[in-house]
């Protein structure tokens, strides 16, 4: 018998899930987890909603929102989702999540002791009016 750790892309956090995100990501890994499991290994199977990035900013935004509360909302609405459809997750968690900070950290710090992380120089957009760099999906014209 195997232990076999199965995971799925993780869904962005903007908006629900319908039939097309299941079925192209999170179905094929749910399937192959029952599979597994029925042939007696033991599985895990984790997901979460990805909670990072521009994606969960915009949607927040555009719900007139703060960003946690919002992610707050949606994280309950897609666990739901998940469920409604059958789903056999073992956990449905957060990448905003301590646990999950601390995991990444630990395997980017593991890749840069191993010389596998690169450290590169790259041109932004700055916004003066916002006192930051913005990510791409800002980046309107030309």
């Amino acid at each position: 018998m195997a232990r076999i750790l199965v995971t799925s892309a993780l869904p962005y956090i903007n908006g629900i899930k319908h039939l097309g995100n299941l079925a192209g990501s999170m179905l094929p890994a749910d399937v192959w987890s029952r599979f597994k499991r029925g042939q007696g290994h033991e599985v895990l199977y984790i997901c979460a909603t990805d909670e990072h990035g521009t994606p969960a900013e915009l949607a927040a935004a555009a719900a007139g929102q703060d960003v946690q509360i919002y992610c707050d909302e949606q994280h309950q609405t897609q666990k739901r989702a998940g469920e409604q459809f059958g789903l056999s997750y073992d956990w449905f968690g957060r990448s905003s999540k301590a646990p999950n900070r601390r995991l990444t950290q630990h395997f980017a710090a593991k890749l840069e002791e191993n010389g596998f992380i690169e450290e590169r120089v790259d041109r932004m957009i700055y916004s003066i009016d916002d006192g930051r760099f913005l990510p791409d999906r800002y980046d309107e014209g030309t």
